[in-house]
């Protein structure tokens, strides 16, 4: 099985079991449950997203879309982090309620779709685990899942406190301590989506230092300028950028020093340079 067919199956077991673990959190009364599908509906989310990673991969640019469709990915994260906040909210307020005036929750239910939850979530593991282990789609899908398998042990620990004690307060607690990961996840999410929605420098890129640093070691620059850099997805940034050269360079050997030292030092393979010789015809006056 092919690592994109193996991020389509968790993703389709994972919003399968979501809608049994919302109608399980309906039937039994449990917050916690409730909860755990939201988490769920997170991963579902971002296996999607995964999965539509490998599909954009491979449909090419067209006229209408010369960078292709890969930013498709970055608006459904930004939906899918915005809803999932209001849904974090809705259950915060629901659980403090539930906190001052406890409701009856079924524990046995309530342990029954939690248990089948850890079980579908560990199948789910494994199917990712056998593919291919450098692949960063499937390594952040597995983590998901992790996240999941955490949710699942946490409510079955909440249905044996309700079924040896009868203490009905730790359902709102569970679920508001899974709600935390979902707005943790979720404000990521919507954070990162906006950064890229924006055109924001890439993550961990100094675009100053770059520039002075690719100045003093790659041989014939004078000066580096007028830089753009953003992202189009997630791990795929593009710079744009004008070079003064030093008199009597061979420009097409610097333009491949320079390409070189980006995608090397910087991972950027996507650039496009400008070089000129003392006098930026975007400026009008030469540079210093």
């Amino acid at each position: 099985m092919s690592n994109e067919r193996r991020v389509l199956f968790v993703m389709l077991l994972t919003a399968a079991f979501m809608v049994v673990e919302v109608a399980g959190g309906l039937i039994s009364g449990s917050l916690a449950l409730l909860a755990d599908a939201g988490h769920m509906a997170t991963d579902a989310g971002a296996l999607l997203l995964a999965w539509l990673g490998f599909l954009a991969g491979r449909r090419s640019a067209d006229s209408r879309r010369s960078y292709g469709y890969r930013r498709y990915e970055v608006l459904a994260a930004w939906i899918n982090g915005v809803v999932l906040i209001a849904l974090t909210i809705w259950i915060a307020i629901e659980a403090v309620a539930r906190l001052w005036e406890p409701q009856p929750v079924a524990g046995a239910t309530m342990l029954a779709v939690a248990t089948a939850g850890l079980a579908v979530n560990l199948v789910a593991l494994w199917v990712l685990h056998r593919g291919e282990g450098d692949n960063l789609n499937m390594r952040g899908a597995a983590l998901h899942v992790l996240g999941d398998i955490l949710g699942s042990i946490g409510a079955i620990g909440g249905a044996v406190v309700i079924l040896w004690t009868g203490w009905m307060p730790i359902d709102p607690i569970l679920s508001l301590l899974v709600s935390v990961l979902i707005l943790r996840s979720a404000w990521s999410l919507v954070k990162q989506s906006t950064h890229i929605l924006l055109e924001g420098t890439p993550e961990g890129l100094d675009v100053n230092a770059m520039c002075e640093e690719m100045a003093a070691n790659v041989e014939g620059v004078e000066n580096i300028h007028h830089v753009h850099a953003w992202s189009l997805t997630s791990g795929e940034p593009l710079i744009t950028l004008h070079v003064i050269a030093d008199h009597g360079t061979d420009r097409n050997a610097l333009l491949s020093r320079l390409k070189a030292k980006l995608a090397h030092d910087y991972k950027i393979s996507h650039s496009v340079i400008q070089i000129e010789n003392g006098v930026c015809p975007d400026r009008g006056d030469p540079v210093a």
